[in-house]
């Protein structure tokens, strides 16, 4: 498959899960019970599958791409920043999740904030990259650049057999 085409069908399937748990903080918001289950779910298939492999590849596909571009360079620092953000705030609210799934009391505020700053930012970010990355991407990058960006985190047969199990147990 293309590079640019795996990474844009990569950032669908997050989009996707990132509207799972937004239905789930929705009902949360609402007064009802939301699924924690499939909240933990959806965030633990993120940082093992985005936070490990998708965002370490891309890390350097950006750094070629502003290599080659110098107007990228401010925008690649700050994507590379959001990398580190992201997978931090996905912590944060998995440790949350977890601890309401072991029966501990977590402030409804402190879920509410830690599950908004997790939705606004990763999206944003997604958007950021779908609009002025990828479409740079396959003009900048060529085979040996790609080589590189698969490299960065060689195939796991594991991980990908767990990717896929979460991704049929969330309906994907």
């Amino acid at each position: 498959m293309d590079p640019v085409a795996a990474w844009h069908a990569d950032h669908v399937r997050f989009a996707r899960l990132l509207e799972l748990f937004e239905h789930e903080v929705s009902r949360f918001h609402a007064g009802d019970a939301p699924n924690y289950e499939r909240m933990r779910e959806v965030v633990r298939w993120l940082r093992e599958y985005s936070d490990t492999a998708h965002h370490p590849r891309e890390d350097v596909a950006f750094q070629r791409m502003a290599a080659r571009d110098a107007s990228l360079e401010l925008p690649v620092r700050r994507l590379l920043q959001e990398h580190r953000v992201i997978a931090h705030a996905g912590e944060a609210l998995l440790e949350l999740l977890d601890a309401v799934a072991a029966g501990s009391f977590v402030p409804r505020v402190e879920l509410e904030a830690a599950s908004a700053t997790y939705l606004v930012y990763y999206r944003n970010h997604l958007a950021t990259e779908e609009q002025r990355m990828l479409p740079r991407a396959g003009r900048l990058l060529d085979a040996a650049d790609w080589a590189a960006v698969a490299a960065a985190v060689p195939e796991d047969a594991e991980r990908s057999a767990r990717a896929l199990r979460a991704e049929a147990a969330l309906g994907l």
